[in-house]
């Protein structure tokens, strides 16, 4: 009996050791083909209609024992009315001369809007020559091959989406925050800078906004705001789907809907807070907002945020 539990822990052991190993075989970061692997700065870039601007998607790929030579960027158009894409073709070529061992090469490319049309066609016609005659929602989408020093090509799973929106469309950072579930200060700016670094917001048409993701600090959650031509934030009550608008699976409750539920805790409402502050110089527009959800059988939990715009 003893002599079969020895050799039971010796499989056992064996297992894993051959477990262990098998891991570090990966093609993308173990040690027989390490390299190729992108690790882009964002995923997401905001293209606004009518700014005429340059663009830039930027990372880095680590250097191991297999280099990376060279970074070929492809884009590809998608119309959001109709789902209709476009194929893919070569935006650019970067060559990577950084080929110091262990060291993260870093890599960008930039682009205006005749770069991002330019050979592309949709259902036989070239892209507008004219941004005003996108949609809002439309987006090109940027994939990232890496050919290594081996001769292998690795085509990266991550890619860039660049979305067409309107002004206040991009990612934000928080700069401040607040969250009272049920009367008490539970989550602050720090919650908010540790669970939610980077929120991403997308243009849905010229005044209503999709923000992906974040609700407060809270992951997991898709929601709508609109932006109207004061510069005051509203919520809707439903989504452009005709769903009614909530927060963590919960209604939604706004400073009008709710205003004793904010007033309580002391959170802004009226003219102190759901503006905007716009940052004509750099661009760093901010969104003041206070906002909630009701849980039924147990309470209000609101919010007041502070986002600004993050700016390449």
């Amino acid at each position: 009996m003893k002599n079969i539990k020895y050799l039971l822990l010796a499989i056992l052991s064996f297992s894993l050791f051959i477990g262990c190993t098998d891991d570090d075989n990966d093609d993308l970061t173990g040690d027989a083909t390490t390299g190729g692997l992108v690790s882009l700065n964002s995923v997401a870039i905001g293209y606004v209609v009518g700014n005429d601007g340059t663009y830039t998607a930027s990372g880095s790929v680590y250097q191991g024992r297999v280099q990376t030579t060279n970074i070929n960027v492809y884009k590809s158009f998608t119309d959001s009315q109709t789902g209709g894409k476009t194929d893919e073709i070569l935006l650019a070529t970067l060559p990577i001369s950084d080929t110091s061992i262990s060291t993260s090469a870093e890599f960008s490319t930039s682009f205006t809007y005749e770069d991002l049309i330019s050979g592309l066609t949709l259902n036989g016609s070239p892209l507008p020559a004219s941004d005003s005659e996108l949609n809002i929602g439309d987006f090109w989408t940027l994939r990232y091959e890496s050919t290594l020093s081996t001769g292998e090509i690795v085509m990266n799973a991550a890619s860039t989406k660049v979305s067409v929106g309107t002004r206040f469309a991009g990612i934000y950072r928080p700069l401040y925050g607040e969250y009272y579930r049920i009367g008490v200060l539970t989550y602050t700016t720090a919650d908010w800078l540790a669970s939610c670094p980077e929120t991403l917001i997308e243009s849905v048409d010229a005044t209503t906004y999709r923000v992906v993701e974040y609700f407060g600090p809270f992951n997991g959650n898709e929601w709508y705001f609109q932006i109207d031509e004061n510069d005051v934030i509203s919520y809707p009550d439903e989504t452009p789907s005709g769903d009614a608008q909530q927060g963590n699976g919960a209604p939604f409750i706004t400073c009008e809907s709710n205003p004793v539920d904010f007033s309580s805790v002391g959170l802004p409402c009226g003219s102190n807070s759901n503006y905007v502050v716009r940052d004509d110089v750099n661009g760093e527009d901010q969104l003041h907002m206070t906002f909630g959800y009701y849980t039924s059988g147990s309470g209000p939990r609101v919010f007041y945020h502070i986002l600004e715009k993050i700016v390449d």
